[in-house]
Order: structure tokens, then sequence, then C-alpha cells
């Protein structure tokens, strides 16, 4: 496979920038009180250099260290040694041994789901320390935010490096690795599809389950902490903040055996664009608007606290609806109801890595009759209620609309080329079948 010179273009940009773009929205927050002109006016004024913007920001410590050693340490115990019991008293939920997709090579793996008793068990520990332990304070998140940055960054490096090595070295398996030639687009897009050690750590399920989404809602929660240890209250944007994004951490873990048939587990491979983004660009970019809230308490109105939530949970619902019927699709073969009637669907035909053939059916019904990528929508409805949530005083918390808006565009167009390829014809009887992608109408 080659690689072509937008492709590399883009990669080499975004393994130089990328990490600099974490620092810059960490630190205005943390120097500037969230503005994310002012530094920009500065440098520029030549009242600040970049070595005196530098100096300002905390250094790695020893501390933050330990703290991010014992939390990943934790993370791993908790997938590799605590086998899923939630999935015997849970109604509905799909725990413990489940199958992965079909590889390009035709395989298929096993994963141990156990990401919500994972979740739970954290978050009671959380809870018990804040209530009754008392072993740290809930605010040590925030405390550390910066040195954590340094220590984020050492893990996802090294585990990026490590994936890089070993694919050449020893992979997993040797069938469903993709070589392009070039090291920086091998390295950043990764070269092994789902590299393991062992029978049962997956380094595509761990580390974009594990520090980086389990952690999503304790920083959260440490936000709110300080905003009560510095001003007495809790605003009601923080709250919102809160909850809305603890639904969608919920929701992941709670379909996670859904998650390992979707495009970062089907499609991707692991690389730094993984590695590093689950360790570093998910934990701080994705929490920016508690982050920012910390600085800036923000107590909205009734109606902008209630459109907000409005907002929210209709994205939500959108989302989890689209994804659900999608589905119930599949495993009934669509010998299901969707919207009180019998789905419609187009058969294909595609040929996986080793010749073999197989058979697939792209729905045109319900949700997906409507949009090609109508979960998507759902998707940047509830990011938009994230933003929304701070206000309107700065730019700053919505750097997480935009970037979600460039994500997912660009994930319906890689996954469409790519869907395109594989069942050709058949996926242009769909498209003219559904021939929006996100805005029905509109796009």
């Amino acid at each position: 496979m080659e690689v072509d010179w937008f492709s590399l273009s883009a990669v080499i940009l975004l393994l130089c920038t990328a990490p600099f773009l974490v620092f810059f929205f960490v630190m205005v927050c943390d120097q500037y009180q969230c503005s994310v002109s002012q530094p920009l006016v500065e440098l520029y004024s030549g009242e600040a250099t970049l070595r005196s913007i530098w100096d300002k920001a905390p250094s790695f410590t020893w501390t933050a260290a330990q703290i991010y050693t014992v939390w990943v340490s934790f993370q791993v115990v908790l997938y590799m040694c605590v086998p899923d019991i939630t999935h015997k008293f849970l109604p509905g939920y799909a725990g413990g041994v489940q199958d992965g997709a079909r590889t390009p090579a035709g395989l298929i793996n096993k994963y141990e789901i156990n990401g919500l008793q994972s979740w739970l068990i954290t978050h009671a520990l959380w809870y018990a320390n804040a209530q009754y332990f008392h072993w740290f304070s809930p605010t040590i998140i925030f405390d550390n935010w910066i040195p954590l940055l340094w220590c984020t960054n050492i893990l996802g490096y090294a585990v990026s490096t490590f994936a890089f090595v070993k694919a050449y070295l020893f992979p997993t398996n040797a069938e469903d690795c993709k070589f392009t030639g070039n090291v920086f687009y091998n390295y950043m897009m990764g070269i092994e599809f789902n590299p393991r050690i062992g029978k049962w750590f997956d380094f595509k399920l761990f580390f974009n389950g594990r520090p980086g989404i389990v952690a999503w809602t304790l920083i959260n929660l440490s936000y709110a902490a300080k905003q009560q240890e510095l001003y007495g209250y809790v605003t009601n944007s923080m709250i919102l903040v809160n909850v809305l994004q603890a639904i969608y951490v919920l929701d992941f873990f709670w379909n996670e055996a859904w998650y390992l048939k979707t495009i970062d587990i089907c499609h991707d491979h692991f690389g730094w664009y993984l590695g590093w983004g689950d360790c570093v660009w998910l934990p701080f970019l994705y929490t920016l608007q508690g982050l920012y809230l910390v600085y800036n308490p923000v107590q909205l109105s009734t109606a902008h606290a209630a459109a907000v939530l409005l907002l929210g949970l209709v994205g939500y619902y959108v989302f989890r609806s689209t994804n659900h019927q999608k589905d119930l699709f599949r495993r009934t073969e669509g010998k299901c109801s969707i919207w009180g009637e019998k789905p419609t669907f187009i058969e294909c035909a595609y040929r996986s890595g080793d010749g073999g053939l197989h058979h697939s059916k792209l729905m045109t019904s319900g949700f997906w009759g409507v949009a090609r990528h109508l979960n998507y929508t759902g998707d940047l409805m509830g990011s938009l209620a994230y933003c929304a949530a701070c206000g309107f005083g700065h730019i700053h918390p919505y750097f997480y609309i935009v970037y979600m808006t460039i994500l997912l565009v660009h994930r319906c167009v890689r996954d469409e080329h790519r869907c395109s390829s594989k069942y050709g014809k058949d996926w242009k009887r769909y498209t003219d079948a559904v021939p929006y992608r996100l805005l029905p109408g509109i796009f």
C-alpha cells in the first residue's frame, strides 16, 4: 500500500502539532482563565514569549507519576484479573466473553467484556474515599492536572512505540498487519490490527476504554469538587456537564460488546492515533468543559439549562436509538421490527483478505433510512450540548464541537470510501436508496 502525499502531510502535521494543541488548551486555563486569544495577543505584542509561557507551566512531578502509575495498574488489574459478573444479574447487559467482528484476514477474536464492572468498582471506591476513608482529596486530579499531562504523554508514546516495534518483531497475527512503506504513516495509523499480549490483553479495547473513558467521569467529578472548594457551591452548568457526559460514558460501557463492531475495533489499526490519542487527547480535550467551569463558574438561567439538557437528551436518544436499530438488525439478520415494520435492506457480497466470500445486509429502514450516519448526528448534538452548558463567554469549551465535527465528517467520508471499495456496485445501490449522510436534505 502506498501513501499519497496529502495523507502523509496530514499525518506528519498531526504528529507535530497535536501534543502542543493539548498543552495549549490546558495551559490557557492555568495561566489565562481559559482565554484562547490572550496568549496569542501577548506573544504577538512581545509581552510574553514561548519560553515564559513554558516556564510558568507546572512540570513533571513524581507525585503525578505515582498517581498515574497506580491508576493505570489498577485498571489493568480490573481488566485482566476480575472476570465480569455483572452480566449475570443485569438484564439486557452483554458482558463476559464476547466475539468481535471478523478481521480483514478472516479471524474472529474473543474479548472479555468487563468495562461496566470496572467503572462501577472504580467509582464505588472513589465515592467511599470521598465520604469515609479520605485517603486522598477529591480534587487530586485537578490539583495535578498538568503534571499528569506529562505522565500520560510518556505512556502514550511508550505504548505507541511498543506496538510499532512489536508489529515488526512479534506480531499477534501477521496476516492482519498493514505495512505502507512509510515509517511516519505506519507509526501514526498503526501496523497491527489487533495487537495483544497473551490471550486476553487487547491493546485497542484496553487503551480506548480504560485509562481514558473510565477516568472521564472521575475527572469531571474532580472538577466539580474543585469548584465546590473554590467557590462554596457547584454550578448548574457543572452538574449538566457531569450528567450528560456520564450518560455517554455509561452508554459506552453498557454497550461495550456492541463497540467491538464499530470502526475503532473493526477497521482501525493500532498506532499513535489510537495509543497516544486514548492516553492523552481523550482525557484532556474531551473534558475541557469541566476544566473551563472551574476557572469560569457559569450559573445558567433555568431556560438555558433546560434547553441544554433537552439538546443533550435528544442527541443521546438519536445516537443510541440509531445504533440500537443497527445492532438489532444485525443480531436478528433482519428478522425484526423497526418502527413497527419489517426492515428493508440491500443484500451485499464482499471478499475478506483470505479470499472467502461473505454476505452482508445494509439496512434502509428506521433512522438508517433517514441518513446513512444519523448516529453521528446524534453524537454531534450531544457534543454541542456539553459546550453550550458553558455559556458563550469564551470559545475555549467550543473546541470540542469543532473537533468532533471534523472527526465525524472525516470518519463518515473514510468509512464510505472503505464501504465503496468493499461492496462495489452494491454500495452505489445503497447510497441511491439513502442519499444523505448526516443531515436529511442538506448533507
